[in-house]
């Protein structure tokens, strides 16, 4: 009876393995289902936003460039000087005298006077566009609808993502608009963002994991701190608005230390945004740097206690350097998200139209991601190309800050 009664149990227990692995399997399918749901969604917006980017395009201009040729020297290459007197003949005073009002003539460069000339005196238009995929598979039918609807237009292959579109600043007209005013403001309330946020939510996560007691006030602050991670960003754009924007507009216009007008300026400027953005991924910072710091043994701490360093001084020497890499990921995840904000940077004042380039922390300024939600509420079809275009501008650019903070968080920990 004895051995029977083993061998039942040994097989109920091959059973119960049996079991146990089928549901492990189930599971395992359920994870890679799941990674695989997530590499399609991203490979197929990856693949929609290419596909906008690059296309044929019906282009007419109003006037023909080589008709402003000089001597024969094509508009391109032609002087500051014989730009602006070009641009001045053939637009009308009351818009010569507002592109003064912007930014006098004798101040901008070259490019600048070009640019203007392309976009209000050459002035091309975008008839009609096709995407990639048309562009690759229709281009007989393409051709029959140029001859029948567009005879007096070119067709060209544009990449509507490329250095002129970098460079350029921002243009009612899309074959001539560019990012490089959004790009300078993405970075400008970024940098202001990181600078504010980075020292103060590591400070907060080392008082409430190294020298806060366990009472209620603390269990509180701890609380709020988790709650105001979840906050929807649009209620930190209204708390900007009051705060820096209205409260202390003196400062953040400028006007406090001379920088600006008083009779003109606002706190609508980066220095909002970008403290904005710095409150908004706070929290973000001091859970991840808590949790980094908390991850560090505790023997380190005894250690360092225990040959005469104080609190302080063990935290310094010890428990930073070992929570640097946790605290560099939180902040490269913060980064993430504030680069890519739009809801509380409009309710601050984001211009959707701006061709002057910031020059400080008290200048108006746009956003990518404000300048692509401008774009694809455009009806015409050429700003939805744009707009994918500037889309794959803000990837690369949030790739490469990533990288870059990635890097520096290997290196650092390395010499470690």
């Amino acid at each position: 009876m004895s051995i029977l009664r083993k061998r039942g149990d040994f097989v109920e227990s091959e059973q119960q393995l049996a079991r146990r692995h089928a549901r492990g399997r189930v599971v395992l399918s359920v994870f890679q289902l799941a990674t695989l749901i997530g590499v399609i969604v991203l490979v197929v917006l990856l693949l929609t936003i290419i596909k906008n980017s690059f296309g044929y395009s019906a282009v007419q201009n109003e006037v023909d460039p080589e008709s402003l040729a000089v001597n024969g020297i094509p508009l391109e290459s032609l002087t500051k000087s014989q730009l602006a007197t070009i641009l001045q003949a053939n637009v009308s005073a009351g818009l010569f005298a507002r592109f003064e009002h912007d930014q006098p003539i004798a101040e901008r460069d070259a490019a600048n006077i070009y640019d203007l000339i392309q976009e209000h005196v050459i002035a091309p238009e975008v008839e009609e566009s096709w995407n990639l995929y048309d562009s690759l598979t229709k281009k007989d039918q393409i051709l029959v609808l140029m001859n029948e609807q567009y005879p007096d237009a070119e067709l060209q292959f544009l990449s509507w993502v490329n250095w002129d579109f970098v460079r350029s600043q921002q243009s009612s007209h899309p074959e001539i608009a560019g990012v490089r005013t959004a790009i300078l403001g993405s970075l400008w309330t970024i940098s202001i963002a990181i600078f504010f946020s980075l020292p103060v939510g590591v400070a907060a996560a080392v008082y409430l994991q190294e020298y806060a007691r366990d009472n209620f006030l603390n269990r509180i602050i701890q609380t709020n701190i988790n709650n105001l991670a979840g906050v929807p960003s649009i209620i930190y754009g209204i708390l900007g608005l009051a705060i820096f924007v209205r409260a202390f507009g003196a400062f953040t216009s400028g006007v406090a230390f001379g920088a600006a007008d008083s009779s003109t300026a606002n706190g609508r400027t980066i220095l909002s945004a970008g403290l904005t953005l710095g409150v908004l991924v706070l929290p973000l910072i001091i859970i991840n740097a808590q949790e980094a710091i908390k991850a560090v043994p505790n023997s380190l701490r005894e250690a360092g206690l225990g040959l005469g360093a104080s609190r302080w001084e063990t935290v310094w020497a010890h428990v930073l350097p070992n929570s640097i890499a946790g605290i560099l990921t939180g902040s490269i995840l913060a980064v993430s998200r504030a680069i890519g904000e739009t809801a509380p940077l409009v309710v601050i004042g984001a211009s959707t139209f701006i061709q002057v380039d910031p020059d400080g922390p008290f200048s108006k300024f746009t956003t990518l991601p404000a300048q692509i939600y401008q774009w694809t509420v455009r009806p015409q079809g050429a700003f939805h190309n744009i707009a994918a275009a500037a889309s794959l501008v803000l990837l690369v650019l949030l790739l490469a800050l990533n990288a870059t903070a990635i890097v520096l968080r290997n290196k650092y920990s390395r010499r470690l």
